[in-house]
């Protein structure tokens, strides 16, 4: 993902899903729970089920994010998501 200098992200949690984020370019601020620190290429945040959170990015940032198990509502087009196995997307959870 690619968020554009000057985003932010007002304070969140996900209730149902973990959720992982490997920036690889640019900076991001971020608060999980009552901690904040300045972040940049290399870095990875893990922020719990129920956490809440916010960032922002003075500059913009490229990341990679992996929620577990994935919430429908991130999923853009469900017929073009791959869920290979006898269980297919009964992981999925609603929000």
């Amino acid at each position: 993902m690619t968020y554009a200098p000057g985003t932010t992200v007002a304070r969140h949690s996900h209730p149902e899903t973990e959720q992982l984020m490997w920036i690889v370019e640019g900076d991001v601020t971020m608060t999980v729970g009552d901690e904040t620190k300045a972040l940049g290429p290399g870095d990875v945040v893990v922020v719990n089920r129920g956490v809440e959170h916010a960032l922002h990015s003075e500059g913009g940032m490229t990341f990679v994010e992996a929620l577990a198990p994935v919430p429908r509502d991130h999923v853009p087009d469900p017929g073009r998501d791959l869920v290979l196995g006898a269980q297919g997307d009964s992981l999925h959870v609603d929000r």
